[in-house]
């Protein structure tokens, strides 16, 4: 009779079991607030960024507060934001650092206080995680287009950009594809057009000058890519392929009108700011992702394929 009770109370204590392990722990917190510090709300890319990040945040609590704000490329903006966010008790902190090393002191600030934080598109010291595109590979896989637009054999330059991790490995993914082509030549890889349009105007302006001969130029960012095919037309140069980095809404225009961009390895900024959200919510409540770094791949976007692209801007 005793083996008879124990045996139904191990029973009924087994079937009761499942309820237990599915209730949420204790100490599960709350996502309430967050704080995103992105490089300029002007930029597509970082609106993009800011929608993403608000989705998911109401994706897990309808009711969570969102607080995005533009640094505008001043570090010390950034860092007041930081100070801002952390006074104001957030929980996770979305940023784009504008150095990824000069930050670090005041993501250990927000860290002392208890908030989550990950970083986007760039990485930043001491981030609790980094969600970034896998920008080795799109070097990559946009020199390759140039490597194959050139049946291998060319005069190239790498119109390099601000020294910050992602250009570095953008150009690595670069040199990579054209060293496996020895009959492609790089004549520069060293000159930094500042990730903006006016630079790759004058970066390309300086190339078209010093080389009669030029077949095809890889820049670090779409921006570039539009000052220099600028700086192509008013030098009255054709025949250079120019491919580039981020599949952005002017690139979308640019391969579809008659310029020489032909190819852009596309980012997704917007899934880059879900993700980060989703890891930062992990983070708060003791989950800590496979790894700290976690990388999205590129698609490389061509005249030949830009009608079916679902951009920046498209309907999510």
């Amino acid at each position: 009779m005793l083996r008879r009770k124990f045996t139904a109370a191990l029973l009924a204590s087994a079937l009761a079991l499942p309820t237990l392990v599915a209730a949420p722990p204790a100490w599960a917190k709350e996502l309430k607030s967050i704080g995103v510090s992105l490089a300029s709300l002007g930029n597509p890319f970082f609106v993009a960024i800011a929608k993403g990040a608000e989705a998911e945040g109401r994706k897990i609590n309808p009711n969570v507060k969102v607080t995005t704000l533009g640094f505008d490329y001043d570090l010390n903006k950034q860092f007041n934001q930081i100070d801002n966010f952390i006074a104001a008790g957030v929980d996770l902190i979305i940023l784009n650092p504008g150095d990824p090393h000069a930050v670090a002191p005041a993501i250990k600030r927000a860290q002392a206080a208890g908030i989550v934080v990950v970083a986007v598109d760039t990485a930043a010291e001491g981030a609790d995680a980094t969600v970034m595109t896998d920008n080795v590979k799109a070097g990559e896989i946009a020199c390759r287009y140039i490597v194959d637009r050139l049946g291998g054999k060319g005069d190239v330059v790498i119109e390099n950009g601000p020294q910050v991790s992602s250009v570095i490995d953008r150009v690595a993914g670069c040199k990579k594809a054209f060293s496996a082509a020895p009959a492609i030549k790089i004549l520069s890889d060293d000159q930094d057009a500042k990730g903006s349009r006016d630079g790759g105007l004058a970066i390309m302006q300086g190339y078209l000058t010093r080389y009669p001969k030029l077949d095809a130029v890889f820049t670090i960012n779409d921006p570039q890519a539009i000052g220099s095919d600028l700086a192509a037309k008013q030098l009255g140069r054709a025949n250079i392929v120019i491919a580039s980095v981020d599949g952005a809404p002017d690139i979308e225009k640019a391969l579809k009108a008659n310029t020489l961009i032909e190819a852009s390895a596309s980012q997704d900024p917007y899934s880059m700011a879900k993700l980060a959200v989703e890891l930062g919510n992990g983070l708060l409540n003791g989950k800590k992702p496979a790894s700290a770094t976690t990388l999205i791949a590129p698609l490389l976007v061509t005249r030949k394929n830009v009608a079916d692209y679902h951009g920046w801007e498209s309907h999510r």
